[in-house]
């Protein structure tokens, strides 16, 4: 075995039979990768990148259908049960129960890896201390927020010291500032415990931490090489653009996407649209929008460069075609004065504990309004109240003029509703769906006909009526989602975490949809754990144990932070420090 490196793979081929479909699916195709020994590995890629598949044949749960994988100095398929016993596995959906403490958690897994009682008594210590579960040892798993959850399901994997430590997706769904807390976690690992890490992440942050970073697509590798190597790639090529005045910069980064011919990415950005060209000269065409864009070179990031391999490589392939939605968007915008939502002093009670505590706000029609928090904050708590999904404690609410506590099924009329998990049909096709829950709502006949074909048409489903929407990829189950929540044409729509764990091409398609619906009159109500999406909102609230910490545009919220804050990100992390640090 070469001793610097942990993981070998060549010419690995993995496929897949669907009995259904008569098909074979290439899910790896001739993967060439080495994962270094004592340092962090992070893979990156879109949905079906083949990314998981990788990690499941690292860990000896299947095996390649060709091609050779070492881990350990073993070969996957002769010593499956030898690696597993030296290398610890956190899937996507790790298995806490939930009806069990902390404590109880722990010696379960200890147990199940047969830890002795000396051994686990320090390792307890040691974890505990590390993932500052330690004053909580006797709550139950359930009542944890999402990310104690995932401190735990690390805490759990991590009973004992294993030599490589595999982690799939560990921070999806997870706020930013305990995402930093995990990464500060597994940082300290690798730096006092020598341990091997190979994570999957969709964060851009987060695979920047790491030592080597490698580009998965379509079942391919497209580049390895240190964050820095792969920033390089995108070098000359970014720019940084202000939007005119009343003009939000969503709107700008819409109608830079349609330059395809010298745009490649385009992303709001600390209230400016950050883009990629093609070539230097590209950046001259675009100066026509208006003649007052004021263009500026910026140093190339991890994103830019991982978006340009992705572009170029469907560029190669012609595959990709993004769909243009046909909707003109304005070149000025100001929020309405029509009021769609109102909220006076709202509270939510669950016995003593208050999830939200006197909260007050108001959204407009037309506007885009985000409720940002740390999980555990009450934005989820809030937002269902707004839906009409669970009664108000106290205090006024009122969704599209209807009053929530004296009229919740009238309201309801008005309101399109997306959860963060998919929560349709699996069994039932892309139109089965459709013609079901556009009963729900109401819709008969030729007008259900009509409004099936719109939405289709309006989320690139097409081609797909007929597929059983469980088995569509992750991004298409979004689609889905969002054509059946339009179906009726409400006045509001609510979308809880909807891009939580779909990859930054998914995301970009997604807020042109988005930007799209509110500049034809769709109020919008979103949570977001992935807080560059907060620059497409008109104004943000953020939340924390229960109360509301601010409320404002993104700039106001950036300044009101501090004045060397250029990010989201770290306004978020800058804020909810603040409120809990002790004055």
């Amino acid at each position: 075995m070469n001793e610097e490196n942990i993981v070998i793979a060549e010419n690995l081929h993995k496929s897949f039979f669907s009995k259904s479909s008569k098909k074979t699916t290439d899910a790896l195709t001739d993967i060439n990768i080495e994962i270094p020994r004592g340092k962090l590995t992070a893979l990156i890629g879109p949905d079906g990148a083949g990314k998981t598949t990788f990690i499941r044949l690292v860990c000896g749960l299947m095996f390649p259908s060709d091609g050779k994988l070492t881990v350990l100095g073993m070969e996957t398929k002769d010593n499956p049960q030898e690696i597993q016993n030296k290398i610890s596995y956190m899937p996507q959906r790790f298995g806490l129960y939930e009806d069990l403490s902390i404590q109880e958690n722990l010696n379960l897994y200890a147990d199940l890896h047969g830890v002795s009682q000396e051994e686990r008594k320090k390792r307890f210590s040691e974890l505990l201390k590390m993932t500052g579960l330690e004053p909580f040892t006797e709550r139950q798993a359930g009542k944890l927020s999402g990310g104690m959850k995932q401190k735990l399901g690390l805490a759990c994997t991590l009973v004992r010291s294993p030599e490589l430590l595999l982690l799939d997706e560990p921070t999806v769904g997870v706020d930013p500032l305990s995402r930093k807390e995990l990464w500060e976690i597994l940082q300290k690992l690798v730096k006092d415990e020598k341990i091997t890490i190979l994570v999957s992440t969709a964060y851009m942050d987060e695979a920047e931490l790491c030592q080597k970073v490698i580009v998965m697509h379509k079942s391919q590798v497209l580049a390895v090489g240190t964050p820095k190597e792969l920033c390089l790639k995108a070098e000359n090529r970014c720019f940084i653009v202000q939007p005119p005045a009343e003009m939000p910069s969503r709107i700008l980064q819409t109608k830079l996407l349609d330059y395809k011919e010298s745009i490649i990415d385009a992303v709001p950005e600390g209230g400016e649209v950050r883009f990629i060209a093609r070539s230097e000269d590209a950046v001259n065409s675009i100066k026509n929008i208006t003649n007052d864009l004021h263009i500026q070179k910026v140093n190339a990031g991890l994103e830019d460069g991982f978006m340009l391999l992705l572009h170029e490589y469907e560029d190669n392939h012609r595959e990709y075609t993004e769909e243009i939605l046909p909707v003109k968007f304005p070149d000025t915008f100001e929020i309405s004065d029509q009021i769609d939502i109102e909220v006076n002093n709202l509270v939510r009670k669950f016995g003593d504990f208050t999830a939200v505590a006197n909260t007050s706000f108001q959204v407009h029609k037309g506007e885009i309004f985000g409720l940002l928090g740390p999980n555990g904050a009450g934005k989820t708590t809030t937002f269902r109240m707004l839906c009409g999904l669970l009664p108000a404690t106290s205090g006024f609410l009122s969704v599209a003029g209807v009053n929530l506590r004296k009229a919740r099924t009238q309201a309801r009329k008005n309101i399109g509703y997306v959860a963060q998990k998919f929560s349709l049909y699996s069994t039932l096709t892309v139109d089965e769906n459709l013609k079901f829950f556009g009963g729900v709502y109401g819709l008969k006949k030729e007008k259900l006909r009509k409004r099936m074909e719109d939405v289709k048409e309006q989320f690139d489903l097409r081609g797909l009526e007929a597929k059983p929407s469980g088995e569509l990829p992750g991004g298409f189950k979004q689609r889905l989602s969002m054509a059946v929540a339009l179906l009726h044409e409400p006045k509001i729509l609510f979308l809880d975490e909807p891009t939580s764990g779909i990859d930054p091409l998914a995301r970009r398609s997604f807020w042109r949809q988005i930007t799209a619906l509110a500049a034809g009159g769709t109020t919008i109500i979103i949570t977001t754990h992935f807080m560059e999406e907060a620059e497409y909102c008109d104004r943000i609230m953020i939340q924390d144990q229960g109360k509301m910490l601010i409320l404002g545009t993104p700039q106001e919220v950036r300044e009101k932070a501090g004045k060397d804050i250029k990010t989201m990100n770290q306004a978020f992390i800058e804020i909810i420090g603040e409120s809990r640090s002790p004055h």
